[in-house]
């Protein structure tokens, strides 16, 4: 494989109310130049849903795309098919669901250092809703769900050198506040708001698409806004 840079990386809110997906798909797939580029879309953390693949395929291929093909990850895992199609594809998309169970399976599947070669080497990524979040840095989870005092840190993909949460703004976004209470004093969040994305370029430069995010940063004992913005 040719060695290249780093490719820009998109992380989408999605959620239910997000009504323009559709348009911040086609301004990734325009970076590759090719008429109808070919996607691979993986879903653990949604267990592999076909519902999630056949819903989401459809506005990927409206937005451009040509073939879709889903890599199934939890079930009928085949690693070689799966390095095959991503290989092939011209962009990885990774839908939506429960960021611990995602990270789970590509860590059962040993695929993070695959993922990690393919984007060091100009793979465009593309993350929906908890897709994005693995994307990011960090998230949190809880070692028993019924006792809050069990949180702590879940290590993502960190292809996108920052934190952030999706289509939170309903309550007041307090899972992003929550992980930032684990980082030093300084440290900024990002709350990408439904019908919102971020396109994270090598550089590091960070350009917001649709609805403006929400930047957290920690100060203090607290979490405020942070009113420069992006």
């Amino acid at each position: 494989m040719t060695k290249l840079k780093p490719a820009d990386i998109f992380l989408i809110a999605g959620g239910p109310q997000s009504k323009n997906n559709k348009e911040i798909l086609a301004g990734a797939l325009a970076l590759i130049k090719k008429e109808t580029p070919n996607v691979a879309s993986i879903g653990p953390a949604s267990d592999d849903s076909k519902e999630f693949y056949l819903r989401l395929s459809q506005i990927i291929m409206a937005a451009g795309a040509g073939n879709v093909t889903l890599v199934p990850i939890v079930r009928r895992f085949d690693p070689d098919k799966a390095r095959d199609i991503l290989l092939a594809s011209d962009v990885v998309f990774i839908s939506g669901g429960d960021v611990d169970l995602g990270m789970k399976y590509l860590r059962k599947r040993k695929l993070v250092p695959f993922f990690r070669e393919i984007f060091d080497r100009g793979k465009i990524f593309c993350g929906i809703s908890a897709g994005a979040i693995m994307l990011s840095r960090n998230w949190i989870h809880w070692r028993d769900p019924d006792d809050d005092d069990t949180v702590e840190l879940l290590d993502c993909l960190g292809f996108a050198p920052l934190l952030c949460d999706v289509h939170g703004e309903e309550d007041n976004w307090v899972e992003l506040k929550r992980l930032l209470g684990f980082f030093p004093q300084g440290t900024a969040g990002y709350g990408i708001p439904a019908n919102g994305a971020l396109r994270i370029a090598p550089d590091g430069k960070i350009t917001s698409l649709g609805s403006a995010p929400v930047r957290f940063i920690k100060k203090g004992a607290d979490i405020i806004i942070d009113i420069n913005g992006i």
